[in-house]
């Protein structure tokens, strides 16, 4: 009795060290999950200044603390309809590294942030290769969280540099 207690204590550390955190969100009746270790903040929306010859998916630039952080529109990266902002509209600031392995800030906006969920890597799926709404190179993986399934965003690829050249001449 007592070794299997010892055993399940074991493996209780095993999983508690398996577990990955992600903030989740809903964008368009859509929740998503992405990565805890990604985010450097959450700042309410607004204060978004247009920039000109910019993709329709780059809502624009904020001034965040003296710096200048673009601000990708997230429902219209994904090629859905933009989502309707209300006084719940959040822009999630997420750190990502460039082609030099510098970091760069670069904003999402969410229409509502939920609540952050450990989830263990046993729990999480692979992307499918089809039948999501967005592109499936977006998608790190799928999440089982209450007998329900979250999509995992690939933050890397999302705001791939390669895709969002021009927002590195707004870095400081």
């Amino acid at each position: 009795m007592q070794a299997q207690t010892a055993q399940q204590s074991s493996d209780d550390d095993i999983s508690a060290r398996n577990l990955t955190q992600y903030l989740t969100f809903v964008l368009n009746d859509e929740t998503y999950g992405i990565d805890i270790l990604k985010i450097r903040e959450i700042i309410d929306y607004g204060n978004i200044t247009k920039v000109p010859m910019m993709p329709g998916y780059i809502a624009g630039v904020i001034n965040l603390r003296g710096s200048v952080v673009p601000v990708v529109d997230l429902a219209l990266r994904f090629s859905e309809n933009m989502s309707t902002k209300t006084k719940r509209s959040s822009i999630v600031i997420i750190e990502i590294l460039d082609d030099e392995q510098q970091k760069l800030e670069i904003g999402v906006t969410v229409d509502v942030v939920n609540e952050v969920l450990d989830i263990s890597t046993a729990d999480i799926e692979p992307a499918p290769s089809f039948g999501t709404k967005i592109r499936t190179d977006f998608i790190s993986g799928m999440g089982k969280v209450n007998n329900k399934m979250l999509v995992l965003l690939n933050t890397d690829n999302i705001l791939a540099i390669e895709e969002l050249s021009d927002l590195s001449s707004f870095q400081d």
